[in-house]
């Protein structure tokens, strides 16, 4: 396998000045003072309740910028955390590409923006073998994809072919070209947004392609005084976000949101939700046999434990209560579920069916005691301090 500092070479000598025009290429935040003021990096948070307050710190950076849409916010660093990525959907203007990108100045690292349009190719994405007259040989050119945060924008622009093209990448974080696998860099993340299905010119997203998507988020319109707080600031200079975050730094939270306690019962309760998806009748919904179609892959029981780690993180606890559970279930189950053809004549939601299913599906109550909290702490290697 090639090492990441090949491929950033590889990327710097090949990436053509036509590729540069059409892509708004890697640029790292870090070092760009129009886009962030970098100040003294925090040192590695030791404990939960550290980790939690520098979460808090990012979050509310990112807040600055946009205005409302904290649910979206919270769902962007879950999955950032969770070494998963996010699929944001919802109409033109309502501030999902601004999100994303107040959001990499705050983590740092690079960030590259690849605008998916109907004439795009997966070589425009991955990279390709093209001919060096020079050399008398093949040589690769990687495409804009090797950076710590892509942006695809409007991914349902581009035909399937080419978002077939990222199934690798997001999957297994590394592209295959002319026999060699090419690493992304650490942390990666892949957040997409994409207009509903409804509009003109857009392709739906295949199962396999959402199946990578850890959360999808629905982006709504903002409230009426979310809306006048929006003019208001067309009058006065926008508040800009600053870094708080880095590359080692969010490794450091990965590997600590890993290691958040999950109790049995709750992952017991995790895998009744998912086999819910599946076979409803066991779990007393027989009406929803012919509701859905497809239900939830076992990506589904791993990104729910996933994701409700990261969010215990973000709450300030090292242990999963199933609340967690149930805050990322819709995000993390709606777009895996495929309905029948006549529930989505009738206009059935997957959102309403995971809503059901958590509703019927009984959620464990379980105890923590001192002594757990004692194992966990000696288990995970946290300093006491908060649980």
């Amino acid at each position: 396998m090639t090492s990441h500092r090949e491929v950033l070479r590889l990327r710097a000598s090949h990436l053509g000045p036509a590729r540069r025009a059409r892509y708004r290429g890697a640029r790292s935040f870090q070092g760009d003072s129009k886009l962030t003021t970098p100040s003294a990096q925090p040192p590695l948070p030791t404990t939960v309740a550290d980790a939690a307050r520098l979460l808090g710190v990012a979050i509310s950076q990112v807040q600055r910028v946009i205005v409302g849409q904290e649910h979206m916010v919270q769902q962007l660093m879950v999955a950032l955390l969770a070494k998963g990525h996010c699929l944001l959907e919802g109409v033109p203007g309502v501030a999902k590409t601004l999100a994303v990108r107040s959001f990499a100045t705050v983590v740092g690292g690079d960030f590259a923006r690849v605008q998916f349009t109907p004439d795009l190719v997966p070589s425009d994405i991955v990279g390709t073998r093209i001919y060096s007259a020079s050399s008398e040989s093949f040589e690769i050119e990687l495409g804009p994809v090797f950076v710590n945060f892509v942006l695809a924008d409007e991914i349902n622009r581009a035909p399937a072919k080419v978002q077939s093209a990222m199934l690798e990448l997001m999957a297994e974080k590394q592209v295959s070209i002319g026999g060699r696998t090419y690493p992304a860099p650490e942390p990666f993340i892949v957040i997409a947004t994409q207009n509903p299905v409804e509009s003109e010119g857009v392709y739906p997203l295949p199962e396999a392609q959402r199946d990578r998507f850890l959360v999808k988020v629905d982006v709504p319109y903002p409230k009426g005084n979310e809306e006048f707080e929006i003019l208001r600031r067309m009058s006065v200079k926008p508040p800009q976000a600053e870094q708080v975050l880095n590359p080692g730094l969010v490794r450091h939270l990965q590997d600590m949101a890993s290691k958040v306690f999950v109790h049995n019962l709750v992952s017991e309760y995790i895998v009744r939700l998912v086999l819910a998806t599946r076979n409803p009748a066991d779990f007393g919904m027989p009406d929803l046999e012919p509701v859905i179609q497809i239900g939830c892959s076992p990506r589904a029981t791993l990104g729910l434990v996933a994701a409700s780690r990261s969010l215990a993180l973000i709450n300030g606890r090292d242990y999963v209560l199933p609340t967690d559970v149930q805050a990322v279930a819709r995000d993390v189950m709606s777009h895996r579920i495929v309905l029948g053809f006549d529930a989505v004549a009738d206009n059935v939601l997957t959102t309403d069916v995971v809503d059901r299913i958590l509703a019927m599906v009984p959620a464990p109550t379980p105890v923590w005691n001192d002594q757990s909290r004692q194992q966990r702490h000696q288990q995970h290697g946290y300093q006491p301090g908060h649980a």
